[in-house]
């Protein structure tokens, strides 16, 4: 960490690593709302997964527009927008991106506003790749390619998937294109021991399964869910939780361990284990919760300014 008086006196640049985590990623919102209230607007934005997302909104100066729209998403829109694939990954994302390039002006990534770059998996051989130039849009598609879940964005001539089997908080991409001050963003940090609850009613689906977006696709997969023995064991989760915490699992390791190495000046981990990867539709109280955590962080960040 660089003293204070190094901070004070060479304006340092401020980078922004926002890290993955599906729909908890709309945190990041609530994070960037504060930092900027506070006065700090970071100078490199960097992000994977859906930390890509919305640091690309960020960087394009449409968080607002951003904001909006997911506040206003309903599971049923969801829905609307996921194109069932079985090939590859369960959702080709054709829908998505086809929307985003509707709704959103896409300059490339050289012409924003701020310097902003992403980070990918190379599927054949595991490679970490950050995506610096080019359609913003095909970048954070990259970006985004859950395994199993978004089937794989083609980029000159490579397969890529989602960045956070490698990289999920990408400080040390924020280091690499010049940033002096590192501020991260961790929304899986309490994801470990997130535990599948039983139904609360005989009949009643248990809470990370009633209607909505996940449940939806993968009740052509899934119908129900089976008990592991006696009535009252535990309840046997779906293929797709079984995925989705297992993927968890190893974010939450690997950013540790990335962490440690290449550790951020300020880490920011907003507590969302109760809200689900496909809950995309819970914008709100992921972006309250990202604001919360942002605002407790901030007399350690005015600490570390010497504000």
């Amino acid at each position: 960490m660089k003293p204070l008086s190094s901070v004070r006196h060479t304006s340092p640049r401020i980078g922004l690593a926002l890290g993955s985590g599906s729909a908890r990623g709309w945190s990041h919102i609530g994070v960037i709302r504060v930092l900027e209230q506070a006065g700090i607007s970071p100078d490199i934005v960097c992000g994977t997964s859906m930390g890509a997302l919305v640091g690309a909104a960020y960087a394009a100066g449409e968080l607002d527009r951003l904001e909006t729209w997911a506040k206003s998403l309903t599971w049923q829109a969801v829905v609307k927008l996921l194109d069932i694939k079985i090939g590859g990954g369960l959702i080709a994302g054709n829908k998505l991106l086809s929307f985003f390039r509707t709704h959103f002006e896409d300059p490339g990534i050289e012409q924003l506003p701020k310097a902003y770059a992403v980070v990918a998996t190379e599927l054949a051989t595991g490679r970490e790749v950050w995506l610096r130039d080019g359609p913003v849009i095909d970048a954070v598609r990259a970006s985004i390619a859950v395994p199993g879940l978004f089937t794989p964005a083609e980029r000159d001539g490579r397969l890529l998937v989602d960045g956070g089997l490698v990289n999920p908080v990408p400080v040390s991409l924020c280091r690499a294109m010049g940033a002096d001050i590192v501020i991260a963003v961790d929304v899986n940090s309490d994801l470990m021991g997130r535990q599948f609850h039983a139904p609360e009613e005989p009949d009643a689906p248990p809470p990370e399964t009633r209607p909505g977006a996940f449940a939806s696709i993968m009740a052509m997969l899934t119908p129900a869910r089976l008990k592991s023995g006696p009535k009252n064991s535990i309840v046997m989760p779906s293929m797709l939780d079984v995925l989705s915490t297992s993927l968890n699992i190893m974010q939450v390791r690997i950013t540790r361990s990335r962490l440690a190495g290449e550790p951020a000046d300020i880490l920011i981990r907003p507590r969302l284990s109760d809200i689900a990867g496909m809950d995309y539709h819970r914008a709100a109280p992921a972006i309250t919760e990202g604001q919360r955590a942002a605002e407790q962080a901030l007399p350690e960040i005015r600490e570390f300014f010497g504000a």
